[in-house]
Parts: structure tokens; C-alpha cells; sequence
């Protein structure tokens, strides 16, 4: 009975040790989960603003979503740090572009590559955005439901655009309208969507009309 009860103890002893030991070598790994207000950079890697403010990366635009849904493609999405100059939607009317006209999907990038290779009318807004770009994700150029997400984090991503020397979405009402890439159902050889920034409303507008793009980037890693 006595070496049951030693065979016990050091049983016990062995256990503590061992879990006193699984303690002492815990490591704290850093947090690598994307957030809003991170920054994706140049070299494609999306980093804390933490690990931006260590030096050595050039920002390219800021993270506004971070994607939990199956049905939509990427982890998130990023608002470049700039606008476009003002540019029309397509060169002249009568030409359905062929975008979804959807006002709830998220497929910009599909649209702008609608846009950018329709036959018999041709996008200078999606000319200007494909040639920004001289890295390895490509911009485009945001629909409707994409735009009213980034009107939701707005507020959120502009101190972080302000920091970077990029320019904040504007609230001013004369500054505040951008193209989306979503054509308007039912007219979509002479309409498409424009969006403000400083209320979250959208309207219809003639596509030969000029106006700004906030392009944005789909997060993949």
C-alpha cells in the first residue's frame, strides 16, 4: 500500500512538471488575420499598421473588408490611396458594356473587364484603371455593392489614407461622386450608377458623362 501511494505521488510530480513545462515554453505568435485599416502594400502583402510603421514597404491602399462569405471571392477588399482623374464610362451611348447590373453582387473586376474589352464602344474610365496599376493585383473599378461597403468603413480608413499621404473619401457633396462599374438594368446602352461617398445614395447617370473612380483591390494570400 505505502509503494502504491509513492508510485501515486511521483506519478502526480511527473504531471506537474510536465504541464509546468508546457507553460513555460508557450510562445505568442503574432495575429496574421487581415482587418480593417490594414494596409496592402506594393510587394502584395497586407500588413498591421504596426508592422507598416517598421519601415521597408510602399502602401498602396487600405483595407476596408474583410470577406466571410462563401459566395464572394477573395478575403476582403482594399481602397487605393487615390482617385482616378475624371473619365467617362464609355465614349459614346447605345452600347450595352455587358456588366452584371447587378446593384448587390460584388464583382467590380468582372464589370471593369466587361468594360475594358467591349466590342464597338470602348471605357476610358477602364482603360485609366487597368494602366495605374504596376504591380501584381490589379485594381478595378468598384460596383455598387462593393461601393456601399466602403461608405460603411469610410470613416474607419480615412485617418489611415491621411497617414499614408493618400487622399480621404471625400464628404464634400460637390467631390463626393464615382463611377461604380455597374451598368443600370433595364438601360444599360446609356445609364450606369453613380455613387456618392458622403451619403451612400446612388443614381443614374448618363455613361458619356466624366466623372471620378475610387478604384479598389480584391485581398488574396
Amino acid at each position: 500500500m505505502k509503494q502504491m501511494l509513492m508510485d501515486a505521488s511521483f506519478f502526480a510530480l511527473c504531471c506537474m512538471t510536465l504541464v509546468m513545462t508546457s507553460c513555460d515554453a508557450h510562445q505568442d505568435f503574432p495575429d496574421t488575420t487581415t482587418k480593417i485599416c490594414d494596409i496592402l502594400c506594393t510587394d502584395g502583402k497586407v500588413v498591421s499598421q504596426s508592422q507598416f510603421d517598421k519601415g521597408g514597404k510602399e502602401a498602396i491602399a487600405v483595407v476596408y473588408y474583410v470577406n466571410h462569405r462563401e459566395d464572394v471571392e477573395g478575403q476582403g477588399f482594399a481602397v487605393y490611396l487615390w482617385d482616378t482623374e475624371p473619365a467617362t464610362f464609355a465614349d459614346s451611348l447605345g452600347v450595352k458594356q455587358g456588366t452584371s447590373a447587378s446593384i448587390t453582387a460584388f464583382d467590380g473586376n468582372a464589370n471593369t473587364h466587361a468594360l475594358f474589352t467591349a466590342k464597338d464602344v470602348s471605357s476610358t474610365m477602364a482603360s485609366n484603371v487597368f494602366d495605374m496599376w504596376r504591380y501584381g493585383q490589379s485594381a478595378y473599378v468598384p460596383s455598387v455593392a462593393q461601393m456601399q461597403l466602403l461608405f460603411n468603413a469610410r470613416n474607419q480608413v480615412n485617418a489611415v489614407i491621411a497617414k499614408l499621404g493618400g487622399e480621404p473619401i471625400p464628404d464634400d457633396p460637390d467631390e463626393c461622386w464615382y463611377w461604380t462599374s455597374t451598368e443600370v438594368e433595364h438601360q444599360e446602352s446609356v445609364k450606369a450608377w453613380l455613387y456618392s461617398l458622403s451619403t451612400g445614395t446612388y443614381h443614374e447617370c448618363p455613361k458619356d458623362q466624366s466623372h471620378k473612380v475610387r478604384p479598389i483591390v480584391t485581398i488574396y494570400q
